[in-house]
């Protein structure tokens, strides 16, 4: 049996998976700096991993329901494409912010226009269902 929104499924467990590895670097400096919950203060590095790990769960937030509202209204091969190019923007901005936050704007700017592109074409597919469900 082929599910229907397998590539949606796919890409949904990978932003899982790439927020779960976000979670385990603030678990892990905080264990290797030393930094005793509810400490939200520390060293540079751990501000940084902090910061993606605050800001990628505000992502997630609107990007998850998003996703998924477009691959039920839209397709799912569309939803995926569009959920990979947030994930990859959401990897690099990770990735960039570590190192230097400065430069973090353009990938942040990829993934908020990609949750966008999602909200809007799950507003247009709802409408579309609702036309011929209400007619």
């Amino acid at each position: 049996m082929i599910l229907p929104y397998l590539l949606t499924g796919f890409v949904t467990l990978a932003a899982l998976l790439l927020y779960f590895a976000i979670c385990f670097r603030v678990g892990y400096l905080r264990g290797k700096l030393r930094i005793d919950p509810p400490a939200i203060d520390g060293p540079v590095v751990f501000l940084r991993a902090r910061g993606v790990h605050a800001n990628t769960l505000e992502q997630l937030v609107l990007f998850l329901p998003a996703l998924w509202l477009f691959a039920l209204t839209m397709g799912d091969r569309i939803a995926a494409l569009l959920g990979l190019v947030w994930l990859i923007a959401r990897a690099g901005y990770a990735l960039v912010y570590y190192r230097d936050p400065t430069k973090r704007i353009p990938l942040f700017m990829i993934g908020v226009l990609a949750t966008l592109a999602l909200l809007l074409g799950s507003l247009i597919g709802l409408l579309l269902v609702a036309r011929v469900a209400w007619a």
